[in-house]
């Protein structure tokens, strides 16, 4: 039997976490993407269907921080602690954490730690 690939299971696992967790505006959704060679944080308010802020590896800010590129915790941590910087300019203190369906570990934890850090609460 062959094995299913690794991106169909996260994404079953995503579409699981998703069907009880739900962004407010008063609580909206802290929601991961990670790829080899970047990570990814959006905020998002799903009655609304609106994105209120976003962060990446990609971003010139974050870039400038990052020696060794995007794929890595020290990524994480800085997009962690960037988006919880721009979520707290626009107001928003509390939030749930949407880890895409990825395992708590590594990139994903760091990224969570580095936000609540700076100041979000979830």
């Amino acid at each position: 039997m062959p094995r299913e690939d690794s991106n169909v299971v996260r994404l079953r696992i995503h579409k699981r976490i998703r069907k009880r967790l739900s962004g407010t505006e008063s609580q909206p959704r802290l929601c991961v993407f990670r790829s080899s060679k970047h990570i990814y944080a959006q905020i998002v308010d799903d009655a609304k269907g609106e994105t209120v802020t976003a962060a990446s590896s990609l971003d010139p800010e974050t870039k400038s921080e990052l020696a060794k590129g995007g794929g890595n915790v020290a990524a994480a941590k800085a997009v962690g602690k960037i988006v919880a910087r721009r979520a707290l300019d626009k107001g928003v203190e509390k939030v749930l954490f949407d880890r895409g369906g990825y395992l708590y570990h590594g990139r994903i934890k760091a990224l969570a730690e580095a936000a609540r850090e700076a100041g979000l609460k979830f």
